[in-house]
């Protein structure tokens, strides 16, 4: 799906929008609730972009803000239609994440920090079905077939010839060390590692256990930036039953400062490269 039609990105572009006109008009989102008898937690979802904004919800909010001008109506309209189209992963079926890969699928760069395992945008079809079913124990086989593809449709990102995803990776060493599937996955997930390492637009880095505690030792995260200037920056921290989104700019600053200094400890580039190849060697002894 263009990006410029994506409606997770939509989403959020309206409920900002929305949100914006609340503020001017000096109201709270539980006064705004109280007008239009629903719950605050309504207002706070439609302004998130986290909730399918319906044409009426629009109507009815430009009603409370007293817009005026049919023109900025009518755009807030089409913006709340379009944000109801659907993203190619609902071909798929129902996505715990789905929110997340709207965002990914039109951000221009990613960095991501994992302690644990290799980020889905880099793993192999082998690894990412060990993975899966490792981390899903009573997944049926079509779910975890499903996930797979998902994943490897996402990774789509990264080859896209005219807006390739920029990714940057830090990785802790715990990530390259825990066996997923055979000796024959991880060697092969390591070489394509060390492969994807090497394009332009990837960067990969290694944080050693030699390194002792770091910033990351509080688990994984992923920071979002996106090519229109109106879309603010996004944290994203994946749960077990729920995800967290961070966007705003105290929150993202802080997370983004945590990540200069991840990159700033861990090996560089090249270093991380003849790494991880050292450790696909100890796979294949």
């Amino acid at each position: 799906m263009a990006s410029n039609v994506n409606p997770t990105v939509r989403r959020r572009r309206l409920g900002q929008e929305l949100r914006r006109l609340r503020e001017l008009k000096g109201m709270t989102a539980e006064e705004v609730a109280e007008r239009l008898l629903v719950s605050q937690s309504k207002i706070s979802r439609l302004e998130n972009g986290r909730r399918s904004i319906s044409q009426r919800d629009v109507r009815d909010l430009c009603g409370v803000y007293e817009v005026e001008d049919h023109r900025i109506v009518e755009s807030l309209m089409q913006m709340a239609k379009d944000s109801r189209q659907q993203g190619w992963w609902h071909s798929f079926g129902d996505i715990p994440y789905s929110v997340y890969i709207g965002l990914e699928t039109d951000a221009a760069s990613l960095r991501v920090y994992d302690p644990l395992v290799v980020p889905g945008l880099l793993q192999t079809r082998s690894y990412a079905e060990a993975l899966i079913t490792g981390a899903l124990p009573e997944a049926a086989p079509g779910d975890i077939d499903k996930r797979v593809q998902v994943r490897l449709r996402r990774q789509e990102r990264i080859s896209d010839q005219e807006a390739p995803l920029r990714l940057w990776a830090v990785l802790d060493e715990a990530a390259l060390r825990r066996a997923v599937g055979n000796e024959q996955v991880m060697i092969q997930q390591l070489e394509h590692l060390t492969e994807m390492s090497q394009l332009p637009h990837v960067t990969v880095q290694v944080i050693p256990f030699t390194m002792g505690a770091h910033p990351g030792v509080s688990g994984q995260y992923a920071i979002l930036e996106f090519p229109d200037a109106a879309d603010s920056s996004v944290v994203y921290i994946e749960g077990v039953t729920s995800d967290l989104y961070l966007e705003k700019a105290n929150d993202v600053q802080k997370y983004s400062v945590m990540y200069e200094h991840l990159r700033a400890q861990a090996l560089n580039a090249d270093q991380s490269r003849e790494f991880i190849a050292n450790i696909a060697k100890d796979y294949a002894r």
